[in-house]
């Protein structure tokens, strides 16, 4: 029970989260991308428990890999096979099939640094995730 307590947390967190963000930097998010979101946060969570030794940075480039690899696999079903357009990167330089490319995974490293910060806050001060 304790485990479905603090999956449940951080996955309302990451989704919640990522919603805003999108809503924040496009106008508008799919719920997809809330779904994804609540996933990323929980591996990101994961990274940053599993890997107490490592640097930040080093966290970082892990967990934008892992967000970078989930929005490949979540676009290719929703975007490519369900063609529900969720995004499109094909304008962007070195895009891989219009779902991935480096100008986001560099975005994501970087929003990885506060979510390692968070993930630690809540691993120390909130009960259902110790």
């Amino acid at each position: 029970m304790k485990k479905l307590k603090k999956t449940a947390l951080l996955f309302s967190i990451g989704c919640g989260g990522y919603s805003l963000i999108e809503v924040l930097w496009r106008g508008f998010t799919h719920w997809t991308m809330g779904v994804t979101g609540g996933v990323c946060m929980c591996l990101l969570n994961s990274i940053n428990q599993k890997c107490k030794k490592a640097s930040l940075p080093q966290k970082c480039v892990l967990g934008s890999a892992v967000i970078t690899g989930m929005e490949l696999f979540v676009g290719c079903i929703v975007n490519r096979k369900l063609k529900w357009d969720v995004w499109d990167y094909s304008d962007l330089p070195f895009n891989v099939k219009g779902q991935i490319c480096p100008f986001f995974s560099i975005l994501w490293f970087f929003l990885c640094i506060p979510v390692m910060h968070l993930s630690t806050f809540l691993q120390k001060n909130v009960r259902a995730l110790r």
